[in-house]
Order: structure tokens, then sequence, then C-alpha cells
């Protein structure tokens, strides 16, 4: 008798519920900021007019228009230009864990910017305004006013990102919740008591022979299998260490079922085991590998698992089996779900005619 336990049980979901959360929290490329700039550029542009050139405003006249150029001119251009060096930032350094050195790169980009802009038109204003106009346009004052306008249109963005990011969290955390009990747990749920199971495996353990080690052995990876599923339940992560020594229990159990048949190579150094992953994700990948290809004398399956840098790879070679055992194809899905919710770095899925690997973002505490 084998056990043939599968992620379509341990790892079972609602597919519209998993797919209205993706769409729900899919991170948008970049903030909504066009009401900001289409009110922001023009107020600061008359505010700056009317500060410096009081008199001259009030008139309304062509003369107006004139001594409006050069605040439009000095805000437009920077803020934009800002503009794009904060999103190119938060493109480069989109999760928390970068947020100094984004500021740090962030505020030397938009100084020098910034500086550069002022500079080439206090030199063209002078070249082409008539005197009257820009005998107050001075590079030291225009530069004190430019910072400043910089600093104000950089609060902004970082004050409506903190909050964007202060909101996405909170939601990511809920549905990240949710997600964990409805994909793992739901085939649980309506499945017999743990407790019961565990007594029931006890019991049966007390009827094997104590001289049939080989029994012994295979239940006690059983319990270990349930145990680590059990005590997981309500945990978002894992340490790297913890998922392994689970993927080894959960393979011993398909290594007694298919033998030397089915070929496991691992290579994880010590080092990155400390590092976090999610709960059932790698046990998950080597039951997809057994399921979906053919494992016999003739055809043996070779499934490694291997550490790449910040990444950890599953990867077996590819024997398609005729007829696929019965799956509510959801659990890879899942995994690029959960993977959503706790890291900017996507899951990497590649497939070719001689091998499928899959490659999950190791995280950090």
């Amino acid at each position: 008798m084998y056990l043939d336990t599968t992620s379509d049980c341990l790892i079972s979901m609602n597919q519209p519920f998993a797919s209205s959360l993706k769409e729900t929290f899919t991170q948008p490329k970049m903030m909504n900021d066009q009401w900001a700039r289409r009110i922001g550029i023009p107020v600061l542009s008359l505010a700056f007019a009317f500060i410096f050139h009081p008199q001259v405003m009030l008139r309304f006249n062509t003369e107006s228009l004139l001594v409006l150029v050069p605040p439009t001119m000095f805000v437009l251009l920077l803020w934009e230009g800002n503009r794009l060096i904060f999103i190119s930032m938060r493109k480069k350094y989109p999760t928390h864990q970068f947020v100094g050195q984004r500021l740090i790169l962030q505020t030397f980009y938009s100084v020098i910017f910034t500086f550069l802009t002022t500079a080439i038109l206090v030199y063209l204003f002078k070249r082409t305004m008539p005197l009257a106009y820009c005998q107050d346009i001075e590079l030291v004052h225009e530069l004190s006013i430019c910072m400043g306008t910089t600093l104000f249109i950089t609060s902004i963005y970082e004050s409506a990102y903190f909050f964007w990011q202060w909101k996405s969290n909170i939601q990511k955390t809920e549905a990240l919740a949710r997600e964990n009990i409805q994909s793992q747990f739901e085939a649980l749920k309506h499945q017999v008591d743990p407790h019961f199971l565990f007594n029931s495996l006890n019991t049966l353990a007390a009827l094997i022979d104590e001289e049939n080690q080989p029994a012994q052995k295979y239940l006690e990876q059983l319990s270990d299998v349930y145990r680590y599923v059990l005590l997981n339940k309500d945990r978002s992560t894992v340490t790297l260490e913890e998922e392994l020594a689970f993927v080894e229990s959960y393979i011993y159990l398909n290594k007694t079922r298919f033998r030397d048949n089915l070929l496991i190579e691992t290579f994880v150094p010590p080092v990155p085991q400390k590092r976090l992953i999610a709960p059932l994700s790698l046990q998950m990948l080597v039951e997809n590998a057994i399921k979906h290809n053919v494992v016999s004398r003739e055809k043996p399956l070779t499934i490694r698992i291997f550490q790449e840098e910040d990444w950890i790879r599953v990867e077996n070679n590819v024997q398609e089996k005729t007829v696929v055992e019965k799956s509510t194809k959801v659990g890879l899905q899942n995994i690029i779900n959960r993977y959503s919710y706790l890291t900017a770095s996507p899951v990497e899925i590649r497939s070719d005619t001689a091998s499928f690997s899959v490659k999950l973002p190791l995280l950090v505490t």
C-alpha cells in the first residue's frame, strides 16, 4: 500500500477567488498623478510669478504672460524631471529592504538634475528675455528656490508612495492570510480530525512488528509529513531548512514506492537554508514532477533541487505521461499567487522538450 499524497489535497483552492485577489493586488507600474501635475504645475508657476512680480501679474496683459514664462519653465522641468527620477528609482528598488539606498541615489540625482536645469534656464533667460524681466534672475537665488521646489515635489511623491505602500501592505497581509488558509487547508478541514489521525498512526505503529524496520520508517516519515502540514497552517513562510527536511520525508515516501526509478539530487549549501520560503512550495513542485512524468525502470525520473544565488530551483527531465493523474491544475498558480504577496521577485518557470524547472525566490527575514 502506497501513500498517494497530492498537492491538490494539501494545496487546493477556489480558482475565481485566487484570480480576483491577483487582479486586486497586482502592483501598478506607477501611481496615477495626472491631477497632481495638472493642478500643481500651474498653481506653483502662478504663485512664483505673483511673489516676484505682483504688480505686473495684476495687470493681466501680455506683459504678465511674459513674466509667467520663467517660473512656468522652472516648475515644469523640475516637476517632470524629478518625477522621472522618482519613477526610475522606484522601479529599480521596489521593495522596502532597499529604501535607504533608493533615497540616497534619488536625492543625489535630483540635486544634480536641479542644479543643471537651473543653470541652463538662467543662462537661456538672460540671453533671450528683455533685461527688465530677468534682472532679478541670478543663479544662486534661483538655485535656492529650485532646490526648495524640488524638495516640495519629492515630498509629494514620497508621501503618496508611502501611503500607497502602507495601504497595499495591509491588503497583501490580509490577502496572504486568506490565501494560505484557503489554498493549503481547504481539503484538510473536511477530513478526519488531526488528533484522530495521529492516534491512528500511533496505533498502527504498535501493530507493526518491531523487526519490520522499513514499515516503521515509512510510518515515521508519513507522520512527519502530516505533522509539518498541520504545524505550519498559520504561517506564510518557513525556513528553507524546514522545507527541505519536510521534502526529504515526502521524497522518502515516494522512493519507497518507486525505488531506484526515482532519482533525487539536492544541492543546497548550509548558509542559504536560513532564508525563507513559502511552505509546501518545494513539495508541490516535486509532486508535480512525479505526477506528470513517467517513472519507470526504462525511464527513470530525475529531480534536482539546487540553489542559485538568491533562488532555489526545482528541475526535472520531461517524459510526459500519456494519461496524467487527475489534477485541479491550480498548484503552480497558487505558488505564483502566494509569492506575489511575499516579494516583488516573480516565480520563474522554464520549460522545453527536455526539462522543466521552476525558480522560487529566497526571502529574507
